[in-house]
């Protein structure tokens, strides 16, 4: 691979005049400039990316800040990194993978040394230092996800509000008058992750509007954990008859397995929903109704914003994506 010294034997000039000419720092003879880029041409040089962004072009890489908390549930959150980089290399961009927990050192780094054009954030707590630093940094970027304050951010995300009302109507349209809610491990909700709690109020509004008698309770992720959270669900609302699942699948295997060994048919006794889940519920036995959570929609989306933000072409806003339903036959009427 060629370098600045290459490009400067062949061109017939100093390295330094060759920076200058890659920089613009300096003024130099045109018939210079024009040895230098026919040199480049030549030996198909590529400047790094400090190179580049001193001349004022673009490195083609993007920062996706995607920490790895206690409790984060890998397979989702790769599904969400995948997305993001797919999304990315139909703009012939690549992604810098920043997982470190202490969330804003890597950021500010990769920033400073001007090796990306643009940042995007996954998993936003409701209170999220880095958003703060977006605004600082004042680069294109786009959040996956809605903190609380929104304030000259570009946010997009499944609208988990709307998503537990959806859950709500669906049971209540069919009878059902005590509907328990299973939700993420307590970790995730102390720690401040927003998608989950906004579920969460989507559905306990929607169930006080509608009338309908509601409990939630997390669960942590191993059977025992699930045991003990159905149970206690199940206590707190002593006439279910049914479920919502906005937890992770292993939560939603378990409880499965365990409904089995108590011989409660879904959805017979018991009706069930897995609500805005990343993965597939069809080969569940049975298969479970689905909200879907659409991480190739909004990943897709957050890497449009960004390039639009690069070319000039969009404020700050908040887009939400409309949640669908998917029947698979694990909710049933109440007579």
């Amino acid at each position: 691979m060629a370098n600045i010294h290459d490009v400067a034997r062949v061109a017939g000039v100093s390295i330094s005049t060759v920076s200058y000419a890659l920089s613009g720092k300096r003024s130099i003879a045109e018939s210079t400039r024009r040895r230098i880029d026919d040199a480049v041409l030549q030996l198909d040089y590529r400047p790094n990316a400090g190179a580049r962004m001193l001349k004022g072009t673009r490195t083609n890489i993007l920062a996706l800040s995607a920490p790895l908390h206690a409790g984060t549930y890998a397979p989702a959150h790769m599904t969400f990194v995948l997305s993001i980089v797919t999304a990315a290399r139909k703009y012939d961009y690549d992604v810098l993978l920043l997982t470190q927990d202490e969330a804003t050192s890597g950021l500010r780094r990769v920033a400073r040394s001007s090796l990306v054009d643009g940042i995007i954030l996954l998993d936003v707590s409701t209170v999220d230092v880095r958003t703060d630093l977006v605004r600082e940094l004042g680069l294109p970027a786009a959040v996956v996800g809605i903190p609380r304050d929104t304030t000259g951010l570009t946010c997009v995300d499944l609208d988990f509000e709307e998503a537990g009302a959806m859950s709500i109507r669906r049971l209540a349209g069919q009878g059902h008058t005590a509907i328990g809610l299973l939700g993420q491990a307590p970790l995730v909700y102390e720690r401040g992750s927003n998608f989950p709690a906004r579920f969460r109020d989507g559905f306990l509004a929607e169930a006080e509007r509608l009338g309908v008698t509601v409990g939630f309770v997390p669960s942590d992720e191993d059977a025992v954990g699930v045991r003990n959270a159905f149970d206690a669900l199940s206590a707190s609302v002593p006439d279910m008859t049914a479920v919502v699942l906005n937890s992770n699948e292993s939560v939603q295997v378990a409880l499965l397995e365990l409904l089995r060994t108590r011989g409660v048919s879904v959805p017979g006794d018991l009706s069930l929903i897995s609500a805005c889940s990343s993965f597939d519920t069809t080969h569940f036995d049975p298969p479970l109704d689905v909200i879907p959570l659409p991480a190739d929609l909004s990943c897709t989306r957050a890497i449009e914003l960004t390039m639009a933000q690069l070319a000039g072409d969009v404020d700050p806003h908040v887009e939400l994506i409309e949640p669908s339903y998917v029947e698979l036959g694990s909710t049933a009427n109440r007579t």
